[in-house]
């Protein structure tokens, strides 16, 4: 089982840059794939960066390539997301998940059984 704590989100203007971070406690943090969901008000959570457990496969939402990167440190147990160039459209609540069971619906909620609380990203015009 692992633990996921968010934090880095704040309030930033558009063009602006905030870089998310998830810690992760558990003894086999390295064997997860990571991923950022979000979650706007009335909105549905949707998928927003995934990293598979070594980091070599990435995979991003189309209005976020480009401007996100997500990375891990396995040794650190953390994981990371780097936004650039924000936009209003990317206000939300970003989440952090986990999944060890390789599935391959790395963009649907359901493939992760592991979620943080969440962390506020707001953007202004």
């Amino acid at each position: 089982q692992v633990q996921l704590v968010e934090s880095g989100g704040g309030l930033v203007q558009a063009g602006g840059s905030l870089r998310l971070s998830c810690a992760a406690s558990g003894r086999t943090f390295s064997r997860y794939d990571m991923a950022w969901f979000r979650q706007a008000p009335g909105k549905e959570r949707e998928f927003v960066a995934f990293i598979n457990w070594s980091g070599g496969s990435t995979y991003y939402q189309d209005s976020v390539k480009g401007r996100f990167t997500i990375s891990r440190d396995n040794a650190k147990e953390m994981v990371y997301l780097q936004m650039n160039s924000l936009k209003p459209e990317d206000t939300a609540v970003y989440y952090c998940a986990a999944d060890r069971s390789r599935g391959t619906r790395y963009d649907s909620t359901s493939n992760y059984p592991y979620w943080g609380q969440g962390t506020q990203v707001t953007v202004s015009s």
